[in-house]
């Protein structure tokens, strides 16, 4: 089976509508879809539930979609570096479902594995917890987490046979996978494609059963969301 689509725009094409959740991988901006998210901008659907790590920054990743307010809710754990953020949410126009880091890893990845809820110790006692069931295990007390499953899944990944098995470079993995397994449709920007067959099946991260359509962006810009540098006379 060949998934391949000829670009990030035909890739979304008939899939992505206005009200969907979209879940979409990345920590920062490392490992993020850079093509597919501009692409979705382009294809002007609103009122999009998104879960991320995060947002972005502003006028790249998913801060063009908050510029463009596409995004009525963010699922995510981090929100920082995003002015345009942060102004949408204290005006009242973004809604915020904050989710610790861990729980919002597993709760993707229990979505993708067909769990509908776990429990978990973080959060109990915090705002986290509001409004949600809590139970006493071995005389810990938990707070019951919903999983995530979104209508559409864009990830990021290095390299990609036509079938759709993954392998992800480094830090880059990071959210990606849970992302994938997340998705009811899931749509993969790669780097490199290679034929069936090609991908030693002991270095594949993630199998092709979780991925519907592969798109090709064999140079993203791969920005740098804070750059750190010494000084000459420090070095």
């Amino acid at each position: 089976m060949d998934k391949v689509f000829a670009s990030a725009a035909d890739a979304l094409k008939g899939i992505v509508a206005d009200g969907q959740t979209i879940a979409v991988g990345g920590f920062g901006l490392c490992g993020i879809p850079e093509a597919l998210i501009a692409a979705l901008r382009d294809t002007g659907v609103k009122q999009l539930t998104c879960i991320s790590n995060n947002a972005g920054v502003d006028g790249f990743g998913l801060g063009q979609l908050l510029e463009t307010r596409q995004i009525s809710k963010m699922i995510a754990s981090y929100v920082g570096e995003n002015k345009e953020f942060e102004r949408q949410y204290l005006a009242g126009e973004l809604e915020l479902e904050f989710t610790p880091q861990g729980t919002l890893a597993e709760k993707l990845r229990a979505g993708g594995a067909g769990i509908p809820a776990f429990f978990t110790k973080t959060g109990v006692g915090t705002i986290v917890a509001d409004g949600k069931e809590t139970r006493e295990f071995d005389g810990e007390t938990y707070v019951m987490e919903r999983s995530l499953v979104a209508d559409v899944s864009l990830v990021k990944a290095w390299k990609a046979d036509r079938a759709g098995n993954l392998i992800f470079r480094r830090t880059a993995r990071n959210f990606n996978p849970n992302v994938a397994m997340a998705g009811k449709i899931t749509v993969v920007e790669v780097e490199e494609i290679v034929e069936n067959g090609a991908l030693d099946p002991d270095n594949i991260h993630l199998p092709g059963i979780y991925v519907h359509r592969i798109v090709l962006n064999a140079n993203p810009e791969k920005r740098i969301e804070q750059r750190t540098i010494r000084n000459q006379q420090g070095a």
